[in-house]
């Protein structure tokens, strides 16, 4: 049976429908947190604090985060990270009905919800690969469906839900996005056990972290793989950092038209999922990569010079379905040639450089925003995610990915010294 034809395993279904009701509670809070942030301030900078705050852990932790990841059973330490988020989202919950709610403990929750997310998206990450045996075939079926729920969960129906569950109370949508992580934790402590490797005696988790951090810098490859959401987290956050005040002050939406907004990004994300595989089978993964990222500059630039409310839409559903199908493609492209032992630790890096891009970002917007005008951090964002596509489009073309591939595909049969990323040194000679 060939891997077109081959089903997902039944612990994917599970894994799936996990991480469709936690995107679900996520969107909720997408549209729901920086709303709730605007009922208690209209200063940009304070607003920027809460987005920043965030996207710290991966900053603070990353890399040491991956390798612990590499060290701890994966689907334990997805189930205990989901479990402690809805927990926490209890003390918010209560000090919005107490009317006690505050921008320093938004900003302190937004932390510690993403030091739990660091957690769960590096073993996911690491896990969905050992689920389907790595695979390059079913890691991009698998990567098309996961994207696409969650991005119909936690954008298409998710932000609606969110402004409309606040109109019930401050407390509601903060309750409902608990729930979504307590259901996600039960799924998840269902799912087959998976093999994690053993680390070497005497090897410290420094220098485990070290390895994993070496392995990504030294691939040009996989560093334009990370470098392109870095860059695109700098933007993007300056983005979403004023969205809200965008929205409100310029094209004149109420609460619920944001909402829609963000619904409009969801749908344009849920068909770029959709097209991903196509793009990659008709253009190469490498081209239809950099097309994708040229896509998503492109409309920013029209969003930052949008009319109304219908042109902004228009421009948020084509960065979306960009955005949907790079984060398909780029995963499952990484999944696909990245070492079993060393994929929580690249995960991590890849994802703290991009993580570490964003509060630069959030607080770029704000004082893009306060200095001159609402739509300045937008047209900054367009051009930083154009300039950004052309620096990586040779890092990343279809000789690197074909020849990536094909280094994989031969290590699988001899297993190569681990945490030598020297092993992969006829890639990095590819020319461009």
């Amino acid at each position: 049976m060939t891997s077109e034809t081959q089903k997902l395993p039944t612990g994917f279904g599970r894994l799936w429908t996990a991480q469709t009701v936690s995107s679900l509670g996520d969107g909720v809070m997408h549209a729901a947190l920086p709303l709730l942030a605007l009922t208690l301030t209209r200063d940009p900078m304070a607003l920027a604090v809460v987005t920043a705050t965030g996207t710290l852990p991966w900053l603070l932790f990353g890399v040491l985060g991956g390798a612990l990841v590499d060290r701890w059973d994966r689907r334990r330490t997805m189930w205990i990270a989901d479990a402690a988020r809805a927990v926490l989202l209890a003390i918010p919950a209560a000090a919005a009905a107490l009317d006690v709610l505050s921008i320093p403990l938004l900003a302190a929750v937004a932390f510690l919800l993403g030091l739990g997310g660091l957690f769960f998206d590096t073993a996911a990450t690491a896990y969905l690969p050992d689920l389907l045996g790595r695979d390059p075939a079913l890691l991009e079926r698998a990567n098309s469906r996961l994207r696409g729920t969650q991005t119909a969960a936690s954008g298409f129906a998710g932000p609606p839900a969110g402004s409309a569950l606040l109109a019930l109370g401050r407390a509601v949508p903060l309750l409902a996005d608990a729930v979504s992580f307590a259901l996600s934790a039960l799924l998840v402590r269902s799912l087959p056990a998976a093999p994690r490797p053993v680390p070497q005696a005497g090897e410290s988790l420094l220098r485990q972290a070290r390895a994993g951090a070496s392995y990504v810098f030294r691939d040009r490859l996989l560093l334009g793989l990370a470098l392109r959401p870095a860059v695109g987290n700098i933007a993007f956050l300056g983005v979403e950092t004023v969205l809200a005040l965008f929205a409100h002050d310029r094209l004149g939406t109420d609460t619920f038209g944001f909402g829609l907004l963000l619904t409009a990004e969801a749908a344009g994300g849920l068909l770029g999922a959709g097209i991903a595989s196509f793009l990659g089978r008709r253009l190469g993964t490498g081209a239809a990569l950099t097309c994708t990222a040229a896509v998503e500059g492109f409309a920013i630039l029209g969003l930052a010079a949008a009319p109304n409310p219908y042109v902004a839409g228009l421009a948020l559903a084509v960065c979306g379905a960009g955005m949907g199908a790079t984060m398909v493609l780029a995963p499952s492209l990484r999944q696909s040639i990245v070492p079993a032992h060393l994929m929580g630790r690249v995960a991590s890096t890849s994802r703290m450089l991009s993580m570490c891009a964003a509060p630069f970002g959030a607080f770029l917007g704000g004082w893009l925003a306060t200095a001159f005008d609402v739509r300045t951090p937008l047209y900054t964002a367009a051009g930083l995610l154009l300039t950004m596509t052309a620096v990586t489009s040779t890092m990343t073309n279809n000789r690197r990915v074909e020849a990536a591939l094909r280094a994989a595909a031969q290590a699988t049969a001899p297993a190569a010294a681990p945490d030598r990323p020297e092993s992969r040194e006829p890639v990095e000679a590819v020319a461009v």
